[in-house]
């Protein structure tokens, strides 16, 4: 081969190695997402970049809109624009950064928006908690049919005037203690006559007149309604913050709230986990819980799409996470091992090993941003996986709360959602910034009558 044709050869080798290494060094610079959200102290994470020997002229800038932002190993970065050594710069001052990485100064590589918000810390719950409405009565929540003979159906409520949110006061001019006392009431009154149902009705008291109808299906006289009383059921705590003294649970909406007009809807109470009904596919499983009124106690002000919020009668404490935990962001959040902490027995916290199988796009907030799968064996064995009354157990990764266990998969239920603590934060206000999302409902089966 003539020298001229073995020089060509040489240069052409020698570009394609370029072009390969130039497009494996900087192709991971487009994959970037183009917005991340950061507290104070972390590090902005970028590429290494690894480039042959020979080639050692082609650098990456960092261009930001503010300086005094990044420190590098100790030392205030304090021009905006600064060449990129490998060493992941921190952040050191909350708001928002608008970050233009380029390839030489100039070629543009990536585009991105950084918030950063003040490190907020909380301490990781996982207590067991029974969830009151602040209802007198019962709350109507649902109509159902009364079956009559040769199939006949009909709602002696509905056609009565009673409406889905009323509270039923008194029945006969007796105070109904919980659904069970409406219920029973009903059926021994009902063979009598009309019945003079006082309920609070759009705010205010209200007199209805309703002719009860013997059910041939239950065999009991009924009025055609669902109803509930204050015990909405049991529920975990997801984290506490102590200077505000704020508490963030469940991870999911209460539909039964929603009907109550006042801004403490309810209260939280201490519940001691007496037994198990394990989870099984298309079965859901249970925590079966004992209400203590005294020893924890606290508001309910907040009811969203993203749990219940309010406030607590004392500080909450958590033996694994004594100094409490920071809180992980979606960007921060890795697919594999992770912890939750929750109660199945007493109320001794436990950890327990799960694995985060996808972490969802969030482009929007959601109360379902993680899916999640109880991998631990004594946690399988005692309750089959995600059960009822398990929802707002917090998981823990990397020593950052990452979000709230919500709900399981019917058809499997080592399997379910968790919610992002990022979106808890934001509802709570305890971060400010406004956020919203689908509702989903807490599980407990009402009463008809």
């Amino acid at each position: 081969m003539p020298p001229k044709h073995k020089f060509i050869q040489k240069i052409l080798i020698l570009v394609i190695i370029f072009s390969a290494s130039f497009t494996t060094a900087f192709y991971s610079y487009f994959l970037l997402p183009s917005e991340q959200k950061l507290v104070v102290g972390d590090s902005l994470n970028l590429p290494k970049v690894k480039i042959p020997e020979f080639i050692n002229n082609i650098s990456v800038y960092v261009e930001s809109n503010r300086n005094n932002v990044f420190e590098i190993n100790g030392c205030p970065v304090t021009q905006k624009i600064y060449k990129y050594n490998g060493e992941a710069p921190v952040v050191t001052e909350p708001g928002q950064l608008n970050l233009r990485l380029k390839l030489f100064g100039i070629i543009p590589l990536k585009n991105m928006m950084v918030d950063v918000l003040p490190e907020v810390r909380v301490v990781p719950g996982g207590h067991s908690v029974g969830v009151m409405l602040q209802t007198d009565g019962v709350l109507t929540v649902g109509h159902s049919p009364v079956y009559q003979e040769e199939g006949q159906i009909c709602y002696p409520a509905k056609e009565a005037g009673l409406e889905l949110g009323d509270h039923i006061l008194e029945i006969n001019n007796t105070k109904i203690k919980n659904e069970k006392h409406a219920a029973e009431l009903i059926h021994q009154l009902g063979s009598k006559g009309p019945l003079e149902i006082l309920a609070k009705h759009k705010g205010e008291k209200k007199l209805f007149t309703v002719i009860p109808k013997y059910c041939v299906d239950t065999k009991t006289y009924r009025i055609g309604l669902y109803i509930r009383d204050n015990a909405a059921g049991v529920g975990t705590i997801t984290f506490y913050e102590p200077i505000g003294g704020q508490y963030g649970a469940l991870g999911h909406m209460i539909v039964d709230l929603e009907t109550v007009d006042t801004k403490e809807k309810g209260r939280i109470v201490k519940a001691d986990v007496q037994g198990i009904k394990p989870g099984k596919k298309g079965e859901p499983g249970e925590k079966i819980g004992i209400f203590n009124g005294d020893e924890l106690r606290g508001s309910i002000e907040i009811n969203s799409h993203f749990g219940i919020f309010g406030r607590l009668n004392k500080p909450l404490n958590n033996p694994y996470f004594k100094n409490g935990v920071p809180i992980a962001f979606s960007n921060q959040i890795q697919e594999g091992p992770a912890e939750i902490i929750t109660v199945i027995s007493g109320d001794k916290l436990e950890k327990f090993d799960i694995e985060i199988l996808r972490v969802l796009p969030q482009h929007q907030p959601t109360g379902k941003g993680l899916v999640i799968q109880i991998t631990d064996p004594k946690l399988l064995q005692t309750t089959g996986g995600i059960i009822q009354g398990m929802s707002g157990s917090p998981i823990i990764q990397n020593n950052k709360l990452v979000g709230a266990v919500t709900h399981v998969f019917v058809n499997d239920p080592t399997k379910g959602y968790g919610c992002l603590a990022e979106w808890m934060l934001l509802e709570a206000g305890i971060v400010d910034k406004e956020a919203s999302s689908l509702p989903e409902i807490m599980a407990k089966s009402p009463v008809f009558i």
